[in-house]
Order: C-alpha cells, then structure tokens, then sequence
C-alpha cells in the first residue's frame, strides 16, 4: 500500500519462463498484489508463477487455455485485481520493478489519472529501424486523433487510477492504442514519466502487416 492505496501489479506473460523470476524478486515491497497471467506458453511460465507465489502470498498465477493474446490477459488480470491503482508491466525484463514507484507518485499524489512510462533506451543495444520507423508514425496518428501531446503512445508500463481504468476490448497487440483512446474520453489526466527501457534486439518481435491491421482498426473504432 503507498499512501493508503491499495496496488496492484498485473504481468501479461507469454514463453518468459527465464526473465519473469528477475521481474517478480524485484517487485517493490509497498506493491500489495501481483497478478501473472501466462497467456497459453508452451515453456514454463506458468510454473514459474506459482514457485514464487508459494513464496510470496501476494503473488498469483493465471493460466489462459491458449494463446489469446496481450489484450486477453490483461482483462484476465483486471478481474482479478482489487487495487486502487493498477500498473501494467511486461514479464521480460524490459521494464525496471523499481520504476514502479515513479509511476505511482503523480496518481497517490492526485495530479494524475493516468501515467505512461515514457520508455528510454539504455542497454543491450538500439531499436532496429524498423521498430523505430513503425513507433514513429503510429504515435504522430495517435497524437493527432488525441489531440494532445503523449511522447510514448505504445509503452506497456503504465498506471491507471481505478476509476479510469477502461474496459478492454482488444485481444492483442493494439490493446495499448484501445486504452489511451478511452482513457482521454473519459477525462482522464494523462502525464508521462521518463523511465529506463532495456531492450534485447534478440528478443524483438517483428512489426508484421498484421499488427498494422490491428493497429488501423482500433485507430478507426475508437
């Protein structure tokens, strides 16, 4: 609990049965809940999750029956949740625990709803063009349908006053578009904070005419 509320962290996780115990020992001790939800891995995940629930009680482990998708394990997440404030983060490493705290603070605070983890790249290499090209464009369209100004529309790393957190509808990959959408229909004070990004060129995914699809549709619908 920080400033009597109540935290909860939620960790989408697929095939990150090496990186997700780095994640979990690191989890700030004022974070009350931790929910991991392994969206149908075919490694270890999900047993890794429950080795550490067994040792932490705060910790709990979900197993989707398939892969359904980030979105999918998010809502998952949410349903169990009971914090005041809910953070996202990835399982893989990219994301530092102990910037968990600097996102809490504008909302414990009451100067923010909403707060993005502004991602910084510091080690393990750059972002291929591609990533960075793709990142680019997709945040000006954002910005222009927003009509404000949010550096890192696409980070993972964020923090959501209860009130604001929105309904999920995305299965995938656009669910970070879907959610700042609904979050700036509803009001919402949105503040970005810079935070480190450690970034594994080796575990980068591909930004395929897929994901552009996904991304073209929750930019129309919403």
């Amino acid at each position: 609990m920080l400033k009597g509320k109540r935290v909860s962290v939620i960790i989408p996780a697929y095939n990150e049965e090496k990186c997700l115990p780095g994640v979990l020992e690191r989890i700030p001790d004022f974070v009350d809940e931790v929910i991991v939800v392994d969206d149908g891995s075919s490694d270890r995940t999900y047993e890794a999750a429950r080795a550490f629930a067994e040792k932490d009680f705060r910790i709990k482990a979900i197993k989707l029956e398939g892969n359904c998708g980030k979105g999918c394990a998010m809502r998952e997440g949410v349903k169990s949740s009971t914090g005041d404030v809910v953070v996202f983060m990835d399982a893989d490493g990219q994301h530092k625990p102990e910037d968990i705290i600097k996102l809490l603070g504008p909302i414990v605070n009451g100067e923010a709803d909403v707060v993005i983890g502004a991602r910084k790249v510091e080690e393990a290499g750059k972002r291929p063009l591609h990533r960075r090209l793709s990142n680019i464009i997709t945040t000006r369209l954002i910005r222009l349908k927003l009509k404000t100004y949010v550096y890192d529309t696409q980070s993972g790393f964020r923090a959501f006053r209860r009130e604001f957190l929105p309904e999920i509808e995305s299965d995938r990959y656009e669910v970070e578009t879907e959610m700042l959408f609904k979050t700036a229909k509803m009001g919402a004070r949105i503040r970005e904070i810079p935070v480190s990004m450690i970034y594994d060129p080796n575990r980068a995914g591909r930004f395929g005419a897929r994901d552009v699809l996904r991304f073209v549709k929750a930019y129309l619908k919403f």
